[in-house]
């Protein structure tokens, strides 16, 4: 069983929930994991696709090609295309 934590409004109005667990059969991918569950996790895959979504694997950042095994904990925050330059990004 993999738990998933879905942080921030944004991503949790796109699945309903702020956390839940699934099965897996053994070790797959973030990406597959949310496919093969799509009634539950498919409101994830559009923020993937456009990369605002931030990706942990018990505590490691993460991407949707990492391996996720029984007992992981996968959290998923919301995350803006907003770069911040430093000093360059405040008006003088």
């Amino acid at each position: 069983m993999v738990t998933i934590v879905v942080l921030g409004s944004t991503l949790r109005e796109a699945v309903g929930a702020s956390e839940m667990t699934v099965e897996v059969s053994g070790p797959t991918t973030v990406k597959k994991l949310i496919e093969t569950h799509q009634d539950r996790m498919g409101g994830l895959l559009p923020y993937l696709a456009r990369r605002e979504a931030l990706i942990t694997i018990n505590k490691r950042v993460g991407t949707v090609d990492s391996l996720v095994k029984d007992g992981d904990i996968i959290k998923f925050a919301f995350q803006s295309h907003v770069v911040y330059e430093g000093p360059r990004d405040i008006p003088i």
